[in-house]
């Protein structure tokens, strides 16, 4: 694999989506929750993305429930939420693992390409990676790290 345009993950629809329909763009990829303590990143993460989606930035959310069953919801429920509470418009994907092996391949590649502070591993929600144009991993943030505080490094890759 080269980038993160190699490859798929199924929406909130159910539909597969291909990861190259964002070449070009810069992403910031998050796994979400809707009952985290973070969950109100999503404010951030909405924001950011409608800021700067027409300079050619995405932010893409994947649902997981590996920590602390935070994301008991099923693709409806995922939806009404992000949609109703914060109203997410960027693309939302199906609940994946992160970690484990059943990990998504996604994240496999994330994790590999950028390690956290102690480890490869997935260690809460809202973990925050930033992809180039070319679908390349470039950092990787923390849970505490707010979308805010991620503006300038966004803008530098735009």
């Amino acid at each position: 694999m080269s980038g993160v345009h190699d490859f798929t993950a199924r929406s909130l629809a159910g539909e597969d989506v291909s990861l190259k329909q964002f070449e070009g763009k810069v992403l910031l990829i998050v796994n979400t929750a809707s009952k985290c303590g973070f969950t109100p990143q999503y404010r951030g993460l909405e924001a950011l993305h409608r800021e700067l989606s027409p300079r050619g930035f995405a932010v893409l959310g994947f649902p997981c429930n590996q920590f602390g069953g935070q994301e008991p919801g099923d693709a409806t429920e995922i939806e009404e939420f992000c949609a109703g509470k914060y109203d997410v418009s960027f693309p939302m994907f199906a609940k994946i693992d992160v970690n484990g092996s059943g990990a998504h391949p996604l994240y496999d590649y994330l994790k590999g390409e950028k390690s956290g502070l102690i480890g490869s591993s997935i260690k809460w929600n809202f973990t925050k990676f930033l992809v180039d144009r070319s679908g390349k991993v470039v950092a990787r943030f923390a849970p505490t790290t707010t979308p805010e505080g991620l503006k300038k490094d966004i803008e530098a890759l735009l």
